[in-house]
């Protein structure tokens, strides 16, 4: 066997498994590295999503604690866009509502329609912080399958190649075994981090879901104070 052969035959790096591997396959391997990409830019956008959400909900927490529901800490309340000041302007917005008209005023109906506001808030928020979660989702499950037919179609490649040169000699399957495992692993590559992620974005959110909900408390809080001052 020529020099150049026995090497290409024995070359098993990733570049050459892939330019070597059937169409099926090559295929798979892209759409599969294409998902880790996706994977990582959401994992990315994540991270300073829940970042940036916390800070300015520290901010605009500060803000009101220090001065209070009615007070001039809430000066930057109509550019702030914090998960927190969201919360804040849906209860005010209910609160002016329900004491426009003082005389027909129900302060139990009233805390229970401020209630339901904040609750619908928090629901909003969480459904924005993890709009994205679901595509980590989707990769983690499918991404190993996808791969295993890949997998699966290159075996059958290689036997089909072993029957048509009746020769079963272990450099001869060995590529085609190779390329077939191959995309196995890329499915691997690019589920492991989603399902990681996955899970650690969804520990991050509901423990932000539970922030949120003690700053409601406070805010019902104060409101209902409000209220029974009227």
């Amino acid at each position: 066997m020529p020099t150049n052969a026995v090497s290409a035959a024995t070359d098993f790096s990733p570049i050459t498994l892939f330019l070597q591997a059937d169409i099926v396959v090559k295929v798979i391997m892209l759409g599969l590295l294409a998902a880790s990409i996706w994977t990582w830019a959401i994992i990315v956008a994540q991270i300073l999503k829940n970042r940036r959400a916390h800070a300015a909900s520290d901010r605009f927490e500060a803000e009101v604690n220090e001065a209070g529901i009615n007070g001039n800490g809430t000066k930057h309340l109509a550019i702030d866009t914090s998960p927190a000041a969201t919360l804040f302007k849906a209860a005010m917005a209910e609160w002016s509502k329900s004491v426009r008209v003082r005389a027909s005023l129900d302060k139990d109906a009233a805390r229970e329609r401020i209630a339901d506001v904040l609750e619908g808030a928090i629901e909003s928020e969480v459904d924005r912080l993890s709009e994205r979660l679901n595509y980590l989702a989707t990769i983690g499950s499918i991404a190993p399958f996808v791969g295993l037919f890949g997998t699966v179609w290159g075996i059958m490649r290689s036997f089909t190649s072993i029957a048509a040169s009746q020769n079963t000699a272990l450099s001869v399957v060995a590529p085609g075994i190779a390329e077939a495992l191959m995309a196995t692993a890329i499915g691997l590559f690019a589920a492991i981090p989603a399902v990681i992620a996955y899970n650690r974005f969804g520990h991050a959110i509901n423990r932000f879901e539970a922030r949120l909900v003690r700053f409601a408390r406070y805010l019902r809080g104060n409101l209902s104070r409000e209220l029974d001052a009227l």
